[in-house]
């Protein structure tokens, strides 16, 4: 089995144990006040319930409803998690992790406030949108109830990740029979929760949550892509190969100073291969941070072992 790496990990621990928290305290009656719900504490109410506080917006993603619902979580965590901060580094995906989580509540609440307002206006006569906040006060205790628990919105912007940095890579899907690639894989999960979406079944899940998260992904994605140098933008291991491009370059530059290389040195040839030499990792430092290290070849990656060792 493989190892899981950090930032990974850690979300699967807190969230197993916001579970096991939240269901032992429901089951235990603690005096007048009866149990403890950790899910109306922390879970994401609608914006317009006395009981909405902007905490639950990075709460609410560590809560779940059921055995069933954390399961799933956290098996596709743990199946596509490892693999997406393997290739990111821990603080990108963290920090890519939580805001995409984030911004799948922010969706949801503007879906809730949205779906209250047509229910206000079907059932009120004359209805204005001035009235919307008598309305929900007169209502506090129907819209207590909307609220929204799990880690599906960072769940499947990490899906949307995967697919958008492995689009070629083959996955299996039950029950499919044949393995398809992750980029239709990462499509039908999306058309699946649109079409949900538009279905309105009343099925309890919060489908545009889901969308939420992978739209803040997706541009998320998009402007690292578009400025790999900004924050984020590189993970550790670009600023690994940075930092040894920087070396050789000080490296190089001591050398050519301390050996003058236009009139001390006459070995023209040796020169040449020296600067040859400095021009291939160059070229393969440049490769690594455009397309990522395991983009190179055999031969380059024992050029650039060779050249860290000396």
């Amino acid at each position: 089995m493989r190892r899981i790496p950090t930032i990974t990990k850690n979300l699967l621990i807190i969230n197993i144990l916001a579970f096991i928290a939240m269901y032992v305290l429901r089951s235990m009656p603690l005096g007048a006040s009866g149990a403890i719900d950790l899910n109306d504490i922390f879970g994401l109410h609608f914006c317009l319930s006395p009981h909405f506080h902007l905490y639950q917006l990075f709460t609410y993603m560590f809560m779940h409803a059921n055995i069933e619902h954390i399961f799933f979580n956290m098996f596709a965590l743990w199946m596509f998690g490892c693999v997406v901060e393997n290739v990111w580094g821990a603080k990108k995906f963290l920090f890519y992790y939580i805001i995409c989580g984030v911004g799948a509540g922010l969706i949801q609440e503007i879906a809730q406030l949205g779906t209250f307002y047509m229910i206000c206006n079907e059932q009120i006569e004359n209805f204005s949108i001035t009235q919307l906040l008598q309305v929900a006060h007169n209502s506090a205790d129907v819209i207590n109830q909307w609220t929204t628990v799990g880690a599906s919105g960072a769940i499947y912007a990490i899906l949307l990740a995967f697919g958008m940095i492995f689009p070629e890579e083959r996955i299996f899907i039950f029950p499919l029979p044949i393995p398809i690639k992750a980029k239709w894989f990462v499509m039908i999960y999306a058309a699946i929760e649109l079409f949900s979406a538009l279905a309105t079944t009343g099925d309890n899940v919060a489908h545009l949550a889901h969308l939420g998260g992978m739209i803040f992904g997706f541009f998320l994605i998009r402007h690292w892509q578009k400025h790999p140098t900004d924050g984020y933008g590189r993970s550790q291991g670009e600023v690994f190969f940075e930092n040894l491009r920087n070396k050789w370059e000080q490296r190089s530059n001591k050398k050519a100073n301390s050996n003058n290389y236009t009139s001390s040195n006459p070995d023209w040839d040796y020169n040449a291969r020296k600067k040859a030499q400095q021009e291939e990792i160059d070229r393969i430092l440049d490769k690594i941070r455009k397309s990522g290290y395991d983009s190179l070849t055999a031969e380059e990656k024992r050029k650039l072992f060779d050249q860290s060792n000396k």
